[in-house]
């Protein structure tokens, strides 16, 4: 997203920080209590093994830096390319490599006798001055001086002062005022200004007074406060930025360190940045010129203008600037970040509502899982925004002119773009071409700006900015499934397809050369019909044995079911064990060492590739729809999608006897309705298969076998055996009749009118729906008990009248009145006169329907 400086710059004078800037804002952060020391000062020193800006070699004992953008010093680099091209793994060279010393240089330290003064002999660690000595001393007696002795006798001499350059912390070290390095650059660049020193010699006590000459000082010292600062090992120089971008980088700098996965930021680019800042004499990084400045620098003040935010802007600060902060409510969705740029909504009053209605959103205890909803809600807010200032009075800038014609007109002209394939008003594309109105913007469109509207209205925000009801009421509502229709099953050439091995090999060697898994989550996602996100992102241990069986375990957190484990056939398990070994050993690679158990409990299974270092982030489900795609069309068989294999197997499944509850459970739908969408058979089907047969699931080791239910039709012989004319003598009673002759005559039930265990109590199809309800009810409660031995004690009271519900069924379908039975909800007096009342059946009978006879009589 294009970031828009006016966001960051000073808005109109907030209450909550009357008298303070920016800057005073920033150093109060600075100085406080919970601020890292390392990071206050202007030159930041960065320890080994620091967890974020880590800038040593990972060989263990290495002290010299990395290099090249990789993770391995100079040396270390060309022996790991070598030692990789004669097949030897990573894990195993780190383990072997050697840690090297770093090489110091001279003017990082200071002479062992004057604090003053920056070392001029490594190998004695001594200045200038002090080493001419010892040299003239050594060779007045021939070499056979003790350095010890002499070294005793020696004083220390005052030093040369700080290096002139502004941005260097070093000691000069000679009168002409620069330090070693910035000495050697000066020679370099052609002196400008012609500084130099006339000839001097050392005074007897090793004093020098001598002053540097000049032919044009002015330019010497503007070459001074210009040139750069030389790079140290692990340092940050901040000396020479002006104070509000020198803090606004320590700050940045410090909070990255609080983030749980912050992007990552090299000491290079770092650098680079401060660099940046120090040439365009920036006062803020809000006044970064990103034309003008490398990439990288500039994705890092991107980053740094999110977490300046947080700081510079309130929520109703950020409000009135036109954006929404998701950190600011503590939800950050996944692979998003935090901000939501609202000021591509024309009308002032059209983008606080937006706001408002985000912002309630985000302070619900349910509020959205992913950055989806709020894009919907944004895009159909700058389309009706760009509508209404083109055809509403004022630019659609004053609410109270607005009235049901212009949504009206509004809801018309989208209709005509969706139908015409025009372009959008407002909307773009990341490319900057204009974004098509189809079928589903057009839903998301008239759903998201509804629901807006109409909460306004509800709150009395509507009101309060005088937006009239009849505007509102005048948008439709789309549907949820508007413009689209349910996802299709594979047909059988495109299932063979995209189960053949060379296509599957082709999947791996083609689309996944580095092997990240791509074929392992579509054979997981083919085998078990879980969603793509629930195969992406399962984590390293999601396999497990328990009596023999292999169980997969995932997260389904559609439907807000975590840790769900199903059975999964053994060449599955392999597989998945197979790429568990594989990710186990990107890990060892990529550490030296083999995972802690926090560590590996938090291990996806299909890592991402970056920013990832403890393997915890599961690969993007983009990555995988962008390759699935791709091999799709390579095998030339249509427009097809990952999802389509849950759809392929719900249908299989009720194909197979399976009920519309097993199917929701297996899958993990929320209910039954939701199972249905995913079922693709007539009505005809449908209904031969609600009788109730269980079938073996999928995982195991026999998909599709009988385990319960009597998968026979009952013929009509043997319906009309059971049957039973209730044209005698009846009585209703609760879900049913009672033809025991006396209490038809009005007695007393001996049995105290416990009429659901009378052998006298019959069933009829009108009484169908009433007993399914009860089933229902029985199931809901089993489902909700506190253990397994509580509903398997409810399965087995109930089982009696379930095998009665399943005859009744049974016995309607074989005299053809089952459709008409599902017809009918309620007893009516005018159904009392047709044969679905008529007919009537003993529960006893419809419990065990196989001890009749075919002569019509009961067994």
């Amino acid at each position: 997203m294009t970031v828009d400086l006016e966001l960051l710059r000073p808005q109109a004078p907030r209450p909550d920080r009357t008298g303070r800037d920016r800057l005073e804002i920033l150093t109060a952060l600075i100085e406080g209590p919970t601020f890292d020391p390392q990071f206050r000062l202007d030159i930041i020193d960065i320890p080994p093994g620091h967890p974020l800006y880590r800038w040593e070699c990972m060989v263990e004992g290495c002290e010299r830096p990395k290099s090249g953008g990789v993770d391995l010093c100079g040396e270390h680099r060309q022996q790991w390319a070598h030692a990789r091209s004669g097949g030897i793994g990573k894990a195993a060279f780190l383990t072997a490599a050697t840690g090297l010393r770093r090489h110091v240089r001279t003017d990082e330290s200071t002479c062992r006798l004057c604090p003053d003064r920056p070392v001029a002999h490594t190998d004695t660690l001594l200045c200038q001055a002090h080493t001419i000595k010892w040299f003239r001393h050594r060779a007045d007696i021939d070499g056979d001086a003790d350095f010890s002795e002499w070294l005793s006798g020696q004083t220390a001499l005052p030093g040369f002062g700080a290096c002139l350059v502004t941005v260097c912390p070093s000691r000069a070290d000679s009168p002409l005022g620069l330090c070693e390095r910035h000495n050697a650059r000066y020679d370099r660049e052609g002196k400008p200004g012609s500084a130099r020193l006339p000839r001097w010699r050392l005074g007897p006590d090793g004093s020098v007074s001598v002053r540097a000459e000049y032919d044009d000082e002015d330019t010497f010292r503007r070459w001074c406060a210009t040139t750069s600062a030389t790079p140290f090992v692990g340092q940050i120089n901040l000396l020479g930025l002006r104070p509000l971008v020198k803090a606004e980088i320590k700050w940045c700098l410090f909070i990255r360190t609080r983030r749980a996965r912050p992007p990552w930021w090299d000491l290079g680019w770092i650098r680079s940045l401060v660099s940046t800042s120090r040439d365009q004499s920036l006062d803020s990084l809000i006044d970064f010129d990103f034309e003008q400045s490398p990439s990288l620098v500039a994705t890092m003040v991107k980053q740094a203008h999110q977490e300046l935010r947080q700081v510079y802007f309130t929520p109703a600060d950020s409000k009135d600037a036109g954006f929404l902060e998701t950190d600011h409510f503590g939800v950050r969705f996944p692979h998003r970040g935090s901000h939501y740029d609202l000021t591509s909504i024309p009308q002032r009053w059209l983008r606080e509502l937006v706001w408002d209605h985000m912002a309630a959103m985000l302070r619900s205890p349910r509020h959205p899982r992913t950055g989806g909803v709020f894009d919907g809600i944004r895009r159909a807010a700058v389309e009706l925004g760009a509508f209404l200032e083109i055809e509403a009075p004022d630019g659609g800038h004053d609410p109270t002119v607005l009235d049901g014609g212009h949504m009206h007109r509004f809801v018309a002209d989208q209709r005509r773009r969706e139908r015409d394939g025009m372009a959008s008003l407002g909307v773009k594309l990341a490319d900057g071409s204009d974004s098509t109105v189809t079928a589903n913007t057009r839903s998301l469109v008239f759903n998201a700006a509804r629901k807006m509207l109409r909460e306004a209205m509800d709150n009395g925000t509507a009101d309060r900015i005088g937006l009239a009801r009849g505007f509102i009421v005048e948008i439709p509502t789309a549907g949820a499934a508007l413009g689209r229709t349910p996802r299709r099953p594979f047909t059988d050439e495109v299932a063979k397809a995209l189960a053949d091995p060379d296509n599957l090999a082709q999947l791996s060697q083609d689309h996944d050369p580095s092997d990240h898994g791509l074929r392992d989550m579509w054979e997981t996602i083919v085998v078990t019909g879980r969603r793509l996100g629930e195969v992406v992102g399962v984590r390293w241990d999601c396999l497990g044995r328990y009596g023999g069986l292999p169980m997969f375990w995932h997260d389904q957190t559609k439907v807000g079911n975590y840790d769900a484990a199903i059975r999964i056939p053994e060449h599955l398990h392999d597989r998945l064990a197979e790429r568990q070994r594989k990710t186990m050993d990107q890990f060892v690679a990529a550490h030296g060492r083999r995972p802690t158990d926090a560590e590996r409990s938090r291990m996806a299974l299909f890592p991402a590739t970056r920013l990832n270092p403890d393997g915890s982030t599961p690969i993007s489900k983009q990555w995988f729809q962008l390759r699935f795609k791709a091999w799709v069309d390579s095998l030339d068989l249509g427009r097809w999608v990952a999802h389509q294999a849950r759809h392929s197997l719900a249908t299989n499944l009720l194909r197979a006897g399976a009920t519309l509850t097993h199917i929701r459970t297996y899958l993990g739908h929320v209910s039954d309705r939701m199972a249905e969408h995913y079922v693709h058979l007539s009505h005809s089907d449908l209904e031969e298969v609600l009788a109730h047969i269980w079938v073996a699931g999928p995982g195991a080791a026999s998909p599709g076998e009988h385990l319960a239910g009597d998968a026979t039709p009952m013929t009509r012989e043997q319906a009309t055996a059971l049957a039973i004319d209730l044209s005698r003598r009846s009585t209703p009673a609760e879900g049913g009749f009672c033809t025991f002759q006396p209490v038809v005559d009005g007695g007393a039930c001996p049995w105290k009118l416990d009429c659901h265990n009378c052998d006298k109590f019959v069933l009829s199809g009108a009484d169908l729906q009433y007993w399914r309800r009860k089933r229902e009810q029985w199931r809901q409660l089993a489902e909700n008990a506190p253990d397994d031995a509580t509903a398997d004690y409810l399965h087995q009271h109930f089982e009696p009248t379930a095998r009665a519900i399943d005859g009744l069924e049974k016995a309607l379908a074989g005299l053809d009145l089952l459709d008409q039975a599902l017809q009918l909800d309620l007893r009516k007096p005018q159904d009392y006169f047709h044969r679905v009342w008529s007919t009537a059946f003993r529960a006893a009978d419809l419990a065990d329907p196989t001890h009749t006879t075919l002569e019509g009589q009961p067994a």
